[in-house]
């Protein structure tokens, strides 16, 4: 009786299953900025027109409020009733960086060829409406972008803004003595001296002994 337990035969094998896997799907990258993007360029129910250097542009209030707390204070504030009857006045700023910066908001990047100047620019505008993604971009591109030429203009905009990260490159380029020299040559230098004396002092605590005589020169004038 045991062996017969033991040789006790399995119930016969009827198929065999082979499971054979397909190709994985993939999620195509996200296109909601062609979208928004293309919102903007044919004006499809635009709410709103900005008067801006002598240009009109349309935008839509929903948009801008949603990506700025500065605009959404404005347009859903105290500002949403005049608003929608009269374009809005955008003072001290060119048409071409208010159009760069809509097209920020509505994509959420910027064009392809962005300058130095116009980084420069869309900074002040990014810090202007609250937009901090792009004023991060435009802070990374003038950091990497300091000559002595520029250096000066750049530590005076840093200064007068609070772009705390603009500051410490310019610092930092300035470090060397030959540098500094040369900003003191450069054209944007008088207007730093006039209109940031405080940052002169700041800097002339950062630098080493061995340019001390440089920063005597900065003093005097």
């Amino acid at each position: 009786m045991e062996n017969q337990c033991l040789h006790t035969a399995l119930p016969p094998k009827l198929c065999d299953v082979t499971v054979i896997h397909g190709e994985e799907t993939r999620v195509h990258p996200s296109d909601l900025h062609w979208h928004l993007g293309d919102l903007l360029k044919n004006k499809d129910a635009a709410d709103l027109t900005f008067q801006v250097g002598g240009q009109t542009l349309s935008a839509h209030r929903c948009v801008l409020a949603a990506r700025s707390s500065v605009f959404k204070a404005e347009l859903l504030g105290s500002m949403q009733e005049s608003s929608a009857a009269s374009p809005i006045e955008i003072r001290d700023m060119e048409a071409d960086v208010f159009k760069s910066l809509l097209h920020f908001i509505y994509t959420d990047s910027v064009r392809p060829v962005l300058d130095v100047v116009m980084a420069s620019h869309l900074l002040v505008a990014a810090d202007r409406y609250n937009i901090m993604r792009l004023k991060q971009i435009c802070e990374e591109k003038l950091c990497n972008h300091i000559d002595s030429n520029m250096v000066a203009t750049y530590l005076a905009l840093a200064e007068q803004h609070g772009f705390s990260r603009l500051k410490e490159a310019c610092f930092q380029f300035l470090a060397s003595p030959s540098n500094l020299e040369a900003m003191m040559a450069s054209d944007g230098y008088q207007h730093l001296n006039s209109s940031c004396p405080s940052v002169l002092k700041e800097l002339i605590a950062r630098i080493m002994p061995a340019e001390l005589n440089t920063a005597k020169d900065i003093i005097m004038i």
